[in-house]
């Protein structure tokens, strides 16, 4: 994953590696050092997928569980408050995540059921939530169970469903 602010990628031993700016904690070495050289996330070994905004890291584990770093503005991370994040922490408790994305200032994950879930800055309807309330902890955009993929750049979501349409919502 390369965005404006840090790239960070999942070596083939499940390693995972950030580098660029850390400003707001996004290359999760606990601290807000700027790195220009991979510097590893903790010791674990079972990453694998990860996604940036540049400023929020988002990252998915071999079990299923969802992990979040970075900018904490407006809800971004998922983990109930505003808070910036330095070092990687579980965004709820769920094991089912199969797919996620994040960008400036939300973000959002579909489940092994088909479900959607986002989080984040709510201000023109990005969350997908019929409101411009921004909302800190994943909540789930309506009740489908059909969706398939998800992209977002800022303030708003792309969405296909397993029937091939493909939804949109957020700043337009």
């Amino acid at each position: 994953s390369a965005r404006s602010n840090v790239s960070a990628v999942i070596k083939t031993d499940g390693t995972l590696w950030a580098w660029g700016l850390g400003t707001s904690g996004q290359l999760g070495q606990g601290n807000t050092t700027n790195r220009s050289s991979p510097v590893q996330v903790g010791d674990l070994t079972d990453w694998s997928e990860i996604n940036s905004s540049g400023n929020e890291v988002l990252a998915l584990k071999t079990n299923g569980t969802l992990w979040a770093w970075g900018r904490g503005g407006q809800g971004s991370l998922g983990l109930g408050d505003t808070v910036n994040r330095s070092s990687p922490v579980q965004v709820g408790s769920a094991t089912n995540w199969t797919q996620f994305e994040v960008g400036s200032g939300c973000a959002g994950a579909i489940n092994s059921a088909g479900e959607l879930w986002t989080w984040g800055i709510g201000n023109v309807g990005g969350t997908g939530h019929n409101n411009a309330t921004n909302v800190s902890c994943p909540v789930q955009v309506g009740s489908l169970t059909d969706w398939s993929k998800l992209r977002t750049r800022r303030w708003g979501f792309h969405a296909i469903k397993t029937d091939g349409t493909l939804w949109a919502w957020g700043r337009n």
